[in-house]
């Protein structure tokens, strides 16, 4: 189009005595084409890489969540990103709430092997913060967890989280607060793990592997 324009502008401008102008006019016209096709090529590049990302990411985890204390919405297929996962429910007032430092562990010994730890704060027990500041100072601050954390949601029955709903029908909703899941990285859970329990490091190299 913009070629056809400045075509049109240099017939006019030719018999004329603003050469000059036109020429500058004709070029800026082609210059604002070619940003324009470059930025439509680029669109439809990041477009076609997303729709690529989904096609390859299990069902399980095609979810949008928002990160805990944060305006920022996660894309859970970019987050595990083809990684067998180890996701945990939280709550801050529980007596298991330690085992933050656990997952923490694990995160920074196995996240170069590729595992990713995704922890999910949840009321649904009657035991979490009252509010996402609350949570983020309990879990980042009090035992300096650098792995992924979600804005609460609930976890088990009808009003669960798609997430969940997900999970619950390959294994189970969780009975209590930081019940771990153990998943591949085809999105099946390969085991659910109590509150009690903490994944040993040989499950959890079995997962890696698989």
């Amino acid at each position: 189009m913009a070629s056809s324009v400045c075509r049109v502008i240099n017939t006019i401008g030719s018999t004329g005595k603003s050469i000059v102008k036109v020429v500058a006019l004709c070029t800026t016209l082609t210059v604002l084409s070619s940003a324009t096709v470059a930025a439509v090529e680029s669109d439809d590049s990041r477009a076609t890489k997303a729709a690529a990302a989904s096609v390859d990411c299990p069902a399980l985890f095609q979810h949008k969540m928002k990160q805990l204390h944060s305006s920022q919405t996660l894309d859970l297929c970019e987050v595990v990103n083809g990684r067998p996962v180890l996701l945990v429910n939280t709550a801050s007032h529980c007596g298991f709430t330690g085992q933050f430092a656990d997952l923490e562990r694990i995160h920074n010994t196995y996240k170069s092997q590729g595992l990713v730890v995704i922890g999910v704060a949840s009321d649904s027990f009657n035991q979490e913060a009252n509010s996402e500041g609350d949570i983020a100072e309990i879990c980042y601050k009090n035992f300096g967890v650098s792995f992924t954390m979600l804005a609460p949601v609930s976890v088990k029955g009808e009003s669960a989280h798609p997430l969940y709903q997900a999970v619950a029908e390959q294994e189970s909703f969780p009975s209590w607060n930081f019940f771990k899941y153990l998943i591949d990285r085809n999105g099946q859970v390969v085991s659910a793990n109590s509150s009690f329990r903490i994944p040993t490091d040989a499950e959890l190299q079995a997962l890696l592997v698989m």
